[in-house]
């Protein structure tokens, strides 16, 4: 067999797995399509607090919630575990209707909150970044704001398999913002242009990543993106909290929080870690509010003795570490 031709049974083999990885989830969107709205998610939150409930991945959830709500009994914990369960359950089933997810009309599936948030933000001129996390059905925030007429780009993660990603692309830009970006430097490259061009970004900030900065989060280190503060900081954006929270079925409420304020110190590496802790406490503040509507299955709390790998986080986290030992800090 020739090098080519050996070469090409890896790639072979993977549009394989993605093909039957798409059928499975083709047939499961097909099986939701089946039911109207409501039954669909109410049937996908049944699997979800039945049977996803006793996934492997309600381990790392327990130890998360135990770490961020010791003082919770176990009982407390495992109700807003079965509602977290209940709510990515009802997610999974409302991808196949997120075309009827709007906040017009006279039972709108989305209510919207602190409008004058938002406002007094746009009201400053320039580009806005609307920081999230993995609440409720995190897909709402980005078609609420294009549908009250918020201009800008969604920033997102290609999931792996590529029938199923273009899928997804398809099914955002339908309902809600045209401009979909890949997170990488192509993307940047167009954060950077609709932001200048006074756009908005809806970002989700609540995932680890290694190449981020440690930066507290439910009283723990927690390896996060500097992006946000790192645009805020050199184009002069405004940073808008917004939170989205399952009113009950597929019903919704996004809320726009206060904008985040910072005045810059000069010290680049300082600013960044200041800001993007204040990025973990207005999520963080969200989360304790309805516990129930964060994802804690995330690895979002790295390992002892992990540490940054991007040049900016370790300058982050070797200024956080020097704050920590001065007698400034200690006192």
């Amino acid at each position: 067999m020739s090098r080519r031709a050996t070469s090409s049974v890896p790639r072979l083999l993977a549009t394989l797995r993605y093909a039957i990885e798409a059928g499975v989830f083709f047939s499961v969107i097909g099986f939701f399509r089946l039911f109207p709205l409501d039954a669909a998610s109410a049937i996908g939150g049944w699997w979800g607090r039945t049977l996803f409930y006793r996934s492997h991945l309600s381990t790392r959830a327990r130890e998360n919630l135990l770490a961020a709500y010791p003082e919770l009994t176990g009982g407390e914990r495992e109700t807003i575990l079965r509602e977290m369960w209940d709510s990515l359950g009802r997610n999974i089933a409302e991808y196949a209707h997120l075309g009827n997810m709007s906040i017009r009309g006279e039972r709108p599936r989305i209510a919207l909150a602190g409008l004058e948030n938002y406002e007094k933000a746009a009201s400053r001129g320039k580009g806005i970044i609307c920081i999230s996390a993995h609440f409720a059905n995190w897909e709402i925030l980005p078609l609420a704001a294009a549908q009250y007429g918020v201009e800008g780009g969604a920033v997102y993660r290609p999931v792996n398999n590529p029938f199923v990603d273009r899928w997804l692309v398809r099914r955002r830009q339908a309902n809600g913002p045209k401009e979909q970006i890949v997170k990488g430097a192509q993307g940047t490259r167009r954060i950077f242009t609709l932001l200048r061009a006074c756009k908005a970004i809806f970002m989700l900030v609540d995932q680890k990543t290694n190449e981020g900065v440690a930066a507290p989060f439910f009283g723990r280190d927690a390896m996060t993106t500097p992006t946000p503060a790192a645009l805020a900081l050199k184009l002069g954006v405004v940073l808008l909290p917004i939170s989205n929270e399952r009113l009950g079925g597929a019903r919704f409420r996004v809320t726009a929080h206060p904008a985040i304020d910072f005045v810059p110190s000069g010290d680049h590496a300082r600013d960044v870690l200041a800001l993007t802790t204040r990025i973990n406490e207005a999520i963080e503040t969200c989360v304790r509010y309805r516990p129930s509507q964060w994802l804690w299955i995330h690895r979002r709390w790295p390992k002892p003795g992990e540490s940054p790998r991007s040049r900016r986080g370790r300058q982050a986290q070797a200024f956080s570490g020097q704050a920590e030992a001065s007698p400034e800090h200690s006192s």
